[in-house]
This record gives C-alpha cells, sequence and structure tokens, in this order.
C-alpha cells in the first residue's frame, strides 16, 4: 500500500512551541514531515506542512487536526495531494534581486517567468532598512523550474535587461543542491 500525502496549512498568533506541537502530532499520528516552510509575518506564526504516511496514519492526523487547531488558537486547513510528478523535464535556477522597496516589484517580475511558462517552485520576499540611511530595501529570492530545452543564456540575458530596466539589481544562476 503506497503512502498517502496531506498539505497543512496554520495561521496565528505567534509564539514559541507551535512547531514543537505540530511536529509531535505528525510523529505521533505515524506520519512524516515531507516539506515545510514556516515564518513570522507580523505578529502571526504561517506554517505550511506537506506529511506523508500509511493511509491510516494521514486519516489519524486529520482526525487530530480539529483537536489541534482548538488546542493552539490557530486556523488549520488540510488537503489531500499526491507525489508531484513534473510535466517535463526541468533545470532549477535560482533567482535573487535587491532594490529599493515600491510597489508592483513582485508582480513584474513573476509576470516576467509567467509570460515564459516558467514555473516559480519558491518564492520569499522580504523588506529591511538600507544600513546607514533607514532606506526600506526589497529583496526577492526564489527558484524557477526552466524547461531543459530553454536557451538558458538568452533568458539570463532577458531577465538582467528587463531587471536593469526597473534598477532591480538581479541575478539568475543554475540552483546549487
Amino acid at each position: 500500500m503506497s503512502d498517502h500525502y496531506l498539505v497543512i496549512s496554520a495561521l496565528g498568533k505567534d509564539r514559541p512551541g507551535i512547531v514543537n506541537s505540530l511536529s509531535k502530532v505528525a510523529l505521533d499520528s505515524g506520519c512524516n514531515i515531507t516539506n515545510s516552510r514556516m515564518a513570522v509575518l507580523g505578529g502571526e506564526f504561517a506554517l505550511m506542512l506537506l506529511i506523508h504516511g500509511s493511509p491510516s496514519a494521514v486519516a489519524e492526523m486529520e482526525k487530530r487536526l480539529p483537536a489541534l487547531e482548538g488546542e493552539l488558537q490557530l486556523t488549520i486547513t488540510a488537503k489531500s495531494t499526491a507525489p508531484r510528478v513534473p510535466e517535463q523535464r526541468w533545470l532549477p535556477y535560482h533567482v535573487e534581486v535587491v532594490a529599493i522597496d515600491n510597489p508592483g516589484i513582485v508582480h513584474a517580475i513573476t509576470e516576467f517567468f509567467s509570460a515564459r511558462k516558467i514555473n516559480i517552485e519558491e518564492l520569499e520576499t522580504k523588506t529591511y532598512p538600507a544600513p546607514l540611511t533607514a532606506t526600506t530595501l526589497f529583496s526577492l529570492d526564489m527558484t524557477v523550474a526552466v524547461p531543459s530545452g530553454a536557451a538558458i543564456s538568452v533568458l539570463r540575458e532577458s531577465f538582467v535587461d528587463f531587471c536593469d530596466g526597473l534598477n532591480l539589481d538581479a541575478s539568475f544562476e543554475a540552483a546549487r543542491g
């Protein structure tokens, strides 16, 4: 019998012990955490987990979520899923962008890749004060899935030219392990 997969998202007021409690319930249910993303956004804690286990283990985890939601004062949602099977061969590329913060940077960059049918696998952004001036800077870190037949040098040059036109400092390099 093959493993079942469950995506769990949780959102609530940040405090110590949330990850410990969630990981303990997964372990006690007989599940394994395959992949996770966690962050404190403002005063809120946000989490996404991909767990897997036997059908009975995943069912046990799902059964425990409502009690955990009340105990941890989180909003928890869960959805069954399957392991990802890529539609085509692709190569992971790492993209970094730094600039003075202004509205629309994320949209412009995601539009660049979307228009070229390049999937965004991971994306993280943040703002922070520049040393000395305290100007708000923006940084973007993402991994994109470039189809294996793509002309990488042309894509890289197009992206750098695109970013130069928006006054964004950017890099586009093969992802490393």
